[in-house]
């Protein structure tokens, strides 16, 4: 038996967030498989995306309670922008900025409030479609399916110039992957679809029967529903029922769009680009699911779907919650938190009644700029006084005064 997993993602922090997922895809396919006796790799999709999406729910819930804030802060912010708006000097600058953080510390937040969330969710998204991706690096027994197969096909002579013809088609690039290894010639067979069993059958005829056999078995983990296969693209059977994969694609990424929270913003789009973005992005958004559904294995489809169906449930959920919310309530549980850091830094509290007091900020911008004059006129007084004012006898100072008189009266 081969004791090597496919390749597994080395992208540092996604590598190692993929492979806890990996060994939760791994749970569940086994649960499934002792438990039910099923071995679906559709329906493990399915399980995994809700399990992952549920435990992100509190980070979820924590970014829309900042989007909430934002809304609330969002007039006052603008207000400042507007104030300053066109002024580039330093002064200016210096206020629009203390006035800002001045309306964060109100409400008991910060402007990198909502990112955190994010900064977490991101490397866990792009693990999970790594797994999904790639399920033999970390699937067991997907990857246990292959092993005869590849031990025949690593003992045949001149198998690597095949398969390296093989995998170039399946974006495999022999120039990145080294075809000696055991993980290549997995990563290769699992972007297999139908079609592309016969097609190895005609290259390894001496091979045939175990190739049925591996065609076989992933052909029962793929099947999804009855009739989709997971490693077909829709595109490859226009007429099957796997043409429901991009239509169910976007429509549920579109509903998902519609359920989430949606900032307000001006009713002047100049004042705002920002906000023409996201709205190009979210009619954009479900339209690329499509597209790329249409063209990819329907597993990927299928994780998709599942992710905006989840999310949908999910939102649903959060938007009750969210309008059961007292905003001052929230605000004021940030403020004592805030407080409380305050406390042990020995700074003084915040009111959240608290205004954003220009002249406080102004004074000690002006002081700066005024003690930069100050410094700059002692300066000039000190350059004055070496050159006109009086020094002790036998000082440096006026050793250099007779030589500065002595090179004027010569050069008159």
């Amino acid at each position: 038996m081969i004791g090597m997993l496919a390749t597994q993602s080395s992208t540092p922090i996604i590598g190692e967030v993929a492979r806890v997922l990996g060994w939760l895809m791994n749970a569940i396919f086994a649960f499934l498989s002792s438990a039910f006796n099923i071995e679906n790799i559709g329906l493990c999709i399915i399980l995994f995306t809700f399990i992952v999406y549920t435990l992100m729910i509190p980070l979820t819930i924590k970014q829309q309670k900042f989007s909430k804030l934002s809304a609330k802060m969002n007039p006052e912010i603008q207000a400042i922008q507007k104030k300053y708006k066109g002024k580039q000097d330093q002064q200016s600058m210096m206020a629009m900025n203390e006035e800002t953080k001045a309306v964060y510390r109100k409400y008991g937040t910060s402007p990198t409030g909502g990112c955190l969330q994010l900064i977490i969710q991101m490397p866990i998204l792009f693990a999970l479609y790594q797994v999904i991706n790639n399920i033999p690096a970390y699937v067991i027994s997907v990857k246990n399916t292959y092993d005869a197969l590849v031990t025949g096909i690593m003992s045949t002579s001149g198998y690597q110039a095949i398969m390296e013809e093989i995998g170039k088609g399946k974006n495999v690039n022999p120039d990145k992957f080294d075809y000696l290894k055991v993980e290549t010639i997995i990563d290769v067979l699992y972007k297999f679809n139908s079609s592309d069993w016969a097609n190895l059958a005609d290259k390894f005829p001496n091979l045939s029967t175990v190739i049925e056999q591996t065609a076989d078995k992933m052909s029962h983990m793929n099947s999804f529903l009855g009739g989709i296969n997971i490693s077909d693209a829709p595109i490859t059977n226009l007429l099957s029922v796997a043409i429901l994969i991009p239509i169910l694609s976007g429509l549920t990424q579109w509903l998902n769009v519609k359920l989430m929270p949606q900032p307000q913003t001006p009713s002047n789009a100049e004042e705002n680009p920002m906000a023409n973005s996201m709205k190009t992005m979210n009619v954009m958004m479900p339209v690329m699911s499509a597209v790329m559904s249409f063209t990819l294995p329907s597993g990927l489809g299928l994780y998709w779907i599942a992710g905006s169906v989840f999310r949908c449930i999910q939102q649903l959920v959060i938007n009750k919650y969210m309008d059961s919310i007292d905003l001052d309530d929230l605000i004021k549980k940030n403020l004592d938190k805030v407080n409380k850091k305050r406390e042990r830094q020995g700074l003084p509290q915040i009111s959240a009644s608290a205004k954003t007091n220009v002249r406080s900020i102004e004074t000690p911008i002006k002081n700066v700029a005024k003690s930069q004059d100050n410094k700059q006129s002692k300066a000039n007084e000190t350059s004055q006084s070496v050159s006109t004012g009086k020094a002790k006898p036998g000082s440096i100072r006026e050793k250099a005064n007779m030589v500065k008189q002595f090179n004027e009266k010569n050069t008159k």
